[in-house]
């Protein structure tokens, strides 16, 4: 398990999208020149100015590109820092140096919040060995407890830049997921949209060419009905792409278990549908309401589709104190005695009920056609 976590944290790529540089990084390396300053003007002990200007530069400079190459930005400064201390230690140059501790610890949570897996290892053992050498360079003046807290206190930098990182990462996952979900909702609501009024659409027409010659009048009503019905199929549509379109957009009001009586047909519209609603619908939550429109709207166009021979269709809507029950009938047979293979229209039906903590049943009916169930719980609590 450990060597697994390892190869992870090896193969973990960096993230994306590191900020830019900007004024908050230039008042932080000028805050860090500032103390540099006064440090060295209040304190007597410190080494010759060159190795003091070349050990600022070294912390400082590479603060500025700790984001897009933190790597880089820990080699440059931990590598020069640790250079300049073996020099003072082959030369026996006498006198501290300004204190780089902030910056290093800046970078080493910079190599963990934005390097990759590869980086912070690599750059992890470039701070090792600078500590190293800063242990080894003050080993008279450093007790083992103080270099081990000195140890943990980078350590603990790091781990604090990876802790920050995980939890962007869950941030930007839990984001993916819930606009796959949208995406989801709202391919689900075109399909029902564009499935309903075009299969509407096509049987109005098969029926105006059917009639035309004998019947022209009947044709020119059914030229109406597609008329109509390809404007409230534009309209809808024209809705759901805004809302893909736009981030503020003004949402109608989705149909609810009032609209479903507008399904309903008359005998010259074959299969006639006929919609019966009974009981309580006050205080029904909005998204059970519009369940229950989509349902009905889904069954009535699958039995326009697959229901062979029908001529009614029966919507009946009943609702009780707790639940909201909706049964589908029609007379029709399918095709060889069976049914039609499941497609999205069906599967997006059961999510849709079980979203909403209920349940859904579609099969054959006991006696001829095909029997649609979905009860809902009012309030639509999820499961």
């Amino acid at each position: 398990m450990a060597t697994n976590a390892l190869r992870s944290l090896w193969a973990e790529p960096r993230p994306a999208n590191a900020p830019d540089l900007g004024p908050r990084d230039w008042a932080l390396v000028a805050v860090l020149i500032c103390w540099s300053a006064v440090e060295a003007v209040f304190r007597q002990d410190l080494a010759p100015g060159p190795l003091q200007l070349l050990a600022v530069l070294a912390f400082l400079g590479p603060l500025l590109w700790r984001r897009t190459h933190p790597l880089a930005a820990v080699v440059i400064s931990c590598g020069t820092l640790t250079i300049v201390e073996f020099v003072r230690i082959l030369t026996g140059s006498q006198g501290a140096m300004v204190n780089s501790t902030l910056a290093v610890l800046i970078l080493a949570y910079a190599l963990f919040r934005w390097g990759s897996g590869r980086e912070a290892a690599c750059g992890l053992g470039v701070i090792l060995l600078w500590l190293a050498i800063m242990t080894t360079r003050g080993a008279d003046d450093v007790t083992p407890a103080e270099a081990v807290a000195g140890y943990a206190f980078f350590l603990f930098a790091g781990a604090l830049g990876a802790a920050i990182r995980y939890r962007a990462k869950i941030r930007v996952r839990d984001i993916d997921q819930a606009k796959a979900r949208e995406r989801e909702l709202l391919a689900r609501e075109l399909h029902d949209t564009v499935a309903h009024h075009v299969s509407g659409i096509a049987i109005q027409a098969q029926a105006g060419r059917a009639i035309v010659a004998s019947h022209p009048e009947r044709a020119a009503e059914a030229l109406a009905v597609i008329e109509d019905a390809a404007t409230r199929t534009l309209t809808e549509l024209r809705a759901i792409v805004g809302v893909l379109r736009t981030q503020d957009t003004g949402f109608a009001p989705q149909p609810g278990v009032a609209e479903v009586g507008q399904l309903a047909t008359d005998g010259r519209a074959l299969p006639c549908v006929e919609v019966t609603l009974a009981g309580d619908f006050d205080d029904l939550s909005p998204a059970v309401g519009a369940a229950i429109y989509r349902l009905a709207q889904e069954s009535i166009t699958n039995a326009r589709r697959h229901a062979r021979h029908a001529t009614q269709v029966t919507v009946a809507v009943t609702g009780d104190a707790d639940q909201i029950r909706l049964t589908i009938d029609d007379d029709g047979s399918f095709a060889g005695g069976r049914a039609a293979p499941a497609g999205y229209g069906l599967v997006g039906m059961r999510e849709r009920a079980s979203l909403l903590g209920g349940t859904f049943h579609a099969g054959p009916a006991a006696e001829r056609g095909w029997r649609v169930e979905a009860v809902l719980p009012r309030t639509g609590t999820p499961r």
